[in-house]
């Protein structure tokens, strides 16, 4: 069955700005509460984090039931730290993140002590005690970003070389609405779940913008080509055969690299949880920008500017029949 992706691109455009639009709302709340558009974490700003998980093979603990994240709030009260966050952790739900401003050693011998006190045996080898100051928190934010717009240049630089501006214009596009729907997923978990991102957040972003352009690149390529060996032809029709050529390719990677990531996801571990969710979401928007985006994206431009069909350059009566010369 073949793709009409012209034909309905109202629709794919509607979806997708639809989950944009919901996501820079929550962006906008969680800049409101947060500072940020997503929730940032302890890379980001500084701080001491501690991860602290029951000893639940001890007799006297009892983990029937899930840590109460009141009674640590209440412990944060009692030691004087203000502006402490809690978050459980786990299916059980027996560990905990403890995220405060910067605390030194008493503090948190003091604070790991009495949090023992109040929700019993806690087990030494999962505990996890970070601390980055505001300094290099500011410095990994900044350079990420740098990263994101040195890549978003030399994206577009390469594909106005290796195609046409309007193709890398149309290609950056897709990439922001990846970026852009990466983000407002994890701007609502933030504010539903209380989840942050870490200087790993950066690094999906950087890897998503990859593997999105690769999947646009491979749909440009077979529209240039068959421009180039059929100039005659209505743009729209041009693309959508190249979608549905490599429909399938587009599909297969896709889903084979998901698969792979949704295990990383389910039994990777806590460090790795998110990283390869937003590798999951970034990579499912990427296909879908390269699809149902950027390709009709390019053709709505290319018959709005006149270039629906491409010129073919006039010969001379005198020369012998060649290739003809396309605006590809």
């Amino acid at each position: 069955m073949k793709l009409n992706v012209i034909k309905q691109r109202s629709l794919w455009w509607a979806i997708s700005g639809a989950v944009i639009l919901a996501g820079i709302a929550a962006m906008a709340l969680s800049w409101n509460q947060f500072g940020a558009p997503v929730k940032p974490g302890l890379d980001f700003i500084g701080g001491t984090r501690l991860q602290l998980e029951r000893d639940c093979t001890a007799s006297e603990t009892a983990c029937d039931e899930p840590i109460s994240t009141g009674v640590v709030s209440q412990v944060l009260v009692d030691q004087g730290i203000e502006n402490g966050s809690v978050q459980l952790l786990g299916q059980n739900q027996q560990a905990i993140a403890v995220r405060t401003p910067d605390l030194d050693v008493d503090q948190r011998t003091a604070l790991q002590s009495a949090l023992e006190d109040a929700l019993g045996r806690l087990d030494p080898q999962a505990t996890q005690i970070d601390t980055v100051g505001p300094i290099i928190g500011e410095q990994l934010f900044t350079a990420g970003m740098l990263a994101l717009i040195v890549a978003f240049a030399g994206i577009t630089i390469y594909l106005s070389l290796r195609f046409q501006f309007d193709y890398a214009l149309f290609a950056l596009v897709a990439l922001f609405h990846d970026a852009l729907i990466t983000l407002g997923i994890f701007s609502i978990l933030g504010l539903a779940i209380g989840n942050e991102v870490d200087s790993l957040f950066i690094v999906a972003l950087l890897t998503i913008v990859g593997f999105s352009v690769n999947d646009t690149v491979v749909i440009y390529d077979r529209i240039r080509e068959t421009i180039k060996f059929n100039p005659q032809r209505h743009i729209n029709d041009i693309v959508d055969d190249a979608v549905n050529q490599t429909l399938t390719r587009s599909l297969n990677t896709t889903l084979t690299t998901v698969l792979t990531l949704v295990a990383i996801f389910l039994f990777g571990g806590i460090t790795l949880k998110y990283f390869s969710l937003a590798l999951i979401v970034g990579f499912l928007s990427g296909a879908y920008s390269s699809i149902f985006v950027a390709s009709t994206l390019l053709a709505w431009w290319r018959v709005k500017s006149g270039r629906a069909i491409a010129p073919v350059a006039p010969t001379s009566p005198s020369t012998a029949p060649s290739d003809n010369t396309v605006d590809i």
